[in-house]
């Protein structure tokens, strides 16, 4: 599949589980996620979903809670998309906005100490 397509789909994919969890959506740990981006397979069989929240909770647990909701969240997706398949999805902590904060905060430190 080209990858504008893919690219089109990844947008889409984010947008509707972003909109998912945002009006349909019971539990207060799905209502804290922001979704960061998605990354469909090829084939779409498998999608890759990053998200953050705002929760004070390790990581782990809210990736394990996160993931026990993907059926619900794949089945609300398939209703919202016109694909053939809905890809099986996995939710991964994103670490990329916090890492990106250290890295400030170094900078600003290294700033401070001229």
């Amino acid at each position: 599949m080209p990858t504008h397509k893919i690219a089109k789909i990844n947008s889409e994919v984010t947008r509707s589980i972003s909109q998912i969890l945002f009006e349909e959506a019971k539990d207060e740990i799905l209502k804290s996620l922001t979704i960061t981006g998605a990354k469909v397979s090829k084939d779409l069989s498998y999608a890759k979903i990053y998200f953050t929240s705002l929760l004070d909770m390790d990581k782990e647990k809210l990736v394990k809670e996160v993931n026990e909701a993907s059926s619900f969240i794949r089945t609300k997706l398939a209703q919202s998309l016109n694909l053939r398949h809905t890809p099986i999805l996995e939710f991964v902590y994103d670490d990329s906005i916090e890492y990106a904060n250290n890295i400030e905060r170094i900078i600003d430190k290294i700033h401070q100490d001229d």
